[in-house]
């Protein structure tokens, strides 16, 4: 797969499936729980219902009693004048079904409503699609529909029939051609006959309509403002998260430098913070980068003049027979592979230094001891004849925490870098001394001494600011960068100043023990 494709393939890993979901997901809750709230104002309109209906059967009861108590002659025109208060509609049958009186015979007699239809506005047509659709979703029973019989008879009530053989009230529902539901109840009059009242429920469908409406505008506020939440905070923290992955796996596929990571110098907040830790990042990631691959193609550079010089040594030898051209030529030979041989092994030794420091444990060692036997076995061996040694600082031991074998890799590679600069006839001083709660090793020689321009440098892996004349393979620019490793380490500092006769003085201070 191309990394074109790879970055594609990765793009589309970063969906809809993860803080994206989560952040509409959270705030979608909110609206699933209205949303519930409103289909619970289904099971209140049923208990309100049940109410209801209970209600009627107690008025049927009621009206029974009422009527009962009256004389016979008087029971007609008694019911044919009663009024209720939500329009209710009262009849009287007698018990061979035949209707005796109907209060909305009477003009004046409040009745309830049932609309046409075809009638409606747009507003209430709506209304009563949406109950007809909650009825759906809330499962309500199928209603029989209520039509007003060709001939008004107990017959056509089958609630009377019920209610007589009972001898008590009884009830039924059914839906009228507006779709509001109709309560009717019967109810026996004691010794003869029986009272029907009809009722419309549809005033409560009003009420629940308006508890509806004020919901469902609170539903879609709410929607509104999750949804504006939630895009808000997709812009600001799931989109500039997407931009840091995608510039980072981008990196993570070799294309740090055609890639520009988002600093974001806009934000302040944590993710601001993330996108520039991570444009720092792979900034020092490009520079470690190119040094690397600049100190590469120097080395390969480099090695083709001792490979050269070795394989020309090796080609001529085979045809070489005076003694002292074949020995010149092995000393060619031995001296390519030595110079080829330090480079590698100052490359592995720079490679494994940050995981050896990472284990290292560090005891009490005594720094002027270590520098001592230092001395000495540079005296013995290690170092030109024409340049001289010497040691100068505390006689007495100076304890620091450290380990012994970095820091005495430390002194080596400053004595031999002092050494390198020497100039024929010189001396390099190696110094030990306390400087408040702190030990100084200091290294100083007489040689050109470092510019000012390249003190910061010099301590960077790679570089390499070699003597006039030295071939390369002598010094491969790592020493001082992997003596500045094993100083930080150790919680020290390492400076380069002028020497006070001329040359460089290089200065590691270490915390005391």
């Amino acid at each position: 797969m191309r990394a074109e494709e790879a970055v594609q393939e990765w793009r589309r890993g970063l969906g809809f499936g993860n803080v994206r979901a989560r952040i509409f997901a959270v705030n979608v809750l909110a609206v699933i729980v209205l949303a519930i709230m409103l289909l619970y104002l289904g099971t209140v309109r049923s208990r309100l219902l049940d109410e209801r209906t209970a209600s009627l059967a107690n008025e049927a009861t009621t009206v029974a009693r009422l009527v009962a108590d009256l004389p016979p002659d008087l029971r007609p025109g008694s019911v044919g004048r009663l009024g209720l208060e939500r329009g209710t509609r009262v009849r009287l049958f007698a018990s061979d079904g035949a209707r005796l009186a109907d209060n909305w015979q009477n003009p004046r007699t409040p009745r309830f409503v049932i609309e046409d239809p075809t009638a409606y506005g747009w507003r209430r047509a709506s209304a009563k699609a949406i109950d007809r659709a909650l009825d759906v979703v809330l499962g309500f029973r199928t209603l029989a529909p209520y039509r007003e019989p060709a001939a008004d008879t107990a017959a056509a009530w089958p609630e009377l029939a019920k209610s007589m053989a009972r001898t008590g009230p009884v009830t039924d529902l059914r839906r009228a051609g507006d779709g509001s539901l109709i309560v009717t109840a019967a109810a026996p009059v004691p010794g003869d006959g029986a009272v029907l009242l009809t009722d419309s429920a549809d005033d409560l469908a009003d009420i629940l309509r308006r508890e509806r409406l004020t919901s469902a505008w609170l539903l879609l506020s709410v929607t509104g403002l999750t949804l504006g939440l939630s895009l808000y905070l997709t812009q600001t923290i799931v989109r500039p998260l997407r931009m840091l992955a995608i510039a980072a796996h981008r990196v993570r596929l070799g294309r740090s430098r055609e890639v520009v990571v988002p600093r974001l110098p806009e934000r302040r907040d944590e993710i601001g913070a993330l996108a520039r830790a991570i444009s720092d990042m792979s900034t020092a990631l490009r520079r470690q980068i190119d040094a690397t691959e600049a100190f590469a193609a120097d080395v390969a550079h480099e090695l083709k003049n001792p490979l050269a010089s070795l394989r020309s040594a090796v080609e001529v030898l085979e045809r070489v027979e005076q003694p002292e051209l074949r020995a010149q030529l092995l000393g060619v030979i031995q001296g390519d592979v030595a110079r080829i041989d330090r480079l590698i092994t100052d490359i592995a030794n720079a490679s494994r230094l940050d995981a050896e420091l990472s284990r290292t444990g560090f005891q009490t060692i005594d720094i002027a001891a270590l520098s001592d036997g230092l001395v000495s076995a540079y005296d013995i061996a290690g170092r030109p004849r024409e340049i001289a040694l010497a040691r100068s600082g505390l006689p007495g031991p100076v304890l620091i925490e450290g380990d012994a074998g970095r820091l005495a890799q430390v002194l080596r590679n400053l004595i031999d870098n002092a050494i390198s600069f020497s100039p024929t006839g010189g001396t390099v001083t190696l110094d030990v001394a306390r400087d408040g709660g702190g030990v100084v090793l200091s290294v100083s020689d007489e040689g050109p001494g470092v510019p000012p321009a390249n003190r910061r440098d010099i301590f960077r892996r790679f570089y390499s600011e070699r003597p006039e004349g030295e071939d390369f393979g002598q010094h491969s620019g790592l020493g001082l960068s992997i003596a500045a490793a094993i100083v930080t380490a150790h919680g020290g500092k390492i400076r380069v100043h002028d020497a006070p006769g001329g040359g460089a003085l290089f200065r590691v201070i270490l915390p005391a023990a």
